[in-house]
């Protein structure tokens, strides 16, 4: 079948598209639903991550992988036989220090490999933006809406409904919680709830398998969880340069622009991370160095069996703080 872009429609048939919940879903899912949805697609998603996630992902994957990328696998197995083809982009970036870790350019032929590898068939329907190269996220787009059969027309209004959906999410997300750091800084000092700002990948703060342990036991403890993907994003981007102008992941930019401007509000931070992801490895460790004045727990987590330690350091690390902020310790 040929679209009007002058292209064969491969993916014409498709009428479910699959959206694995893992990964960059957490950063663009509002825009990836949309786009499909606007293009008369029924999309398709999974259950959320659990630990039979994870042990299926594990055994599609190789032991150099992080824990989100196990997962990852997890989920697209998850939606194999349910839809008629997994949508998994190719990320590379937006400019040359506003790339993607690369397992997100790697992520679709990863996932082809690992179930031709296990003796399985996957359709799978990606794009790949490389803005620095000449492929922007619009072209992007067009090109996925040409190959499911659309027009020209139809393409860029999914598209631009799309990201208008998407930023209008964020810009949401962003607004609510600047209107909470505001609220909480009219509050007397000793009415002030214990403020712990949550700096991880969106993909691990916000999966419920990874970092719902975290956001679980603060909350627990009583403390007022920010996080730092929900500020917004372009004030972070910028902030980040004061930081440093060689870093190059624009998600790590944004977390430590998010740290940077909201380091006055908050009692202590947690930077969490997926085991083991280079990229933080390097950004964490920077943080650790360079950000001083407020406590930071590091947490890694891995694909141990339970919760039970990362629970006991996230309770330890409130106790010390709340004993903190009683007075409990001298500062020089």
């Amino acid at each position: 079948m040929q679209s009007v872009f002058g292209q064969r429609a491969p993916f014409a048939d498709v009428r479910r598209v699959g959206i694995p919940r893992a990964l960059l879903y957490y950063r663009y899912g509002i825009a990836w639903r949309t786009f499909f949805e606007q293009l008369g697609r029924e999309v398709v998603l999974d259950s959320p991550s659990d630990r039979g996630t994870l042990e299926v992902g594990d055994r599609l994957s190789v032991d150099e992988c992080c824990l989100a990328s196990k997962l990852f696998l997890g989920h697209v197995a998850a939606l194999a036989g349910r839809c008629d083809a997994v949508f998994i982009p190719s990320l590379m970036g937006y400019g040359r220090f506003e790339t993607f870790c690369t397992k997100f350019q790697a992520l679709p032929d990863l996932a082809e490999n690992s179930f031709a590898v296990a003796g399985e068939s996957l359709r799978v329907i990606s794009m790949r933006v490389e803005e620095p190269r000449g492929t922007s996220e619009e072209d992007a787009y067009l090109g996925v809406a040409a190959e499911l059969g659309a027009t020209r027309k139809e393409g860029r209004r999914a598209y631009r409904t799309a990201i208008a959906a998407q930023r209008a999410y964020d810009e949401r997300m962003a607004r609510e919680q600047e209107q909470l750091v505001k609220s909480l800084a009219k509050l007397p000092v000793e009415e002030r709830p214990l403020t712990i700002l949550v700096a991880a990948h969106p993909y691990v703060s916000h999966d419920p398998f990874v970092g719902g342990v975290v956001e679980d036991a603060l909350r627990e403890q009583g403390a007022c969880v920010l996080f730092a993907d929900e500020t917004d994003r372009a004030r972070t981007l910028k902030k980040s340069y004061d930081f440093s102008h060689s870093i190059p992941w624009i998600v790590n930019r944004e977390l430590i622009g998010s740290i940077l401007m909201l380091h006055e509000y908050v009692d202590g931070i947690v930077l969490m991370s997926a085991y083991p992801c280079g990229p933080d490895s390097m950004a964490d460790d920077a943080i650790e160095r360079c950000i001083h004045g407020k406590p930071i727990l590091t947490l890694t987590v891995d694909a141990q069996g339970g919760t039970a330690g990362v629970e006991t350091r996230v309770e330890s690390f409130v106790d010390i703080l709340s004993y903190q902020k009683k007075g409990g310790y001298l500062h020089a």
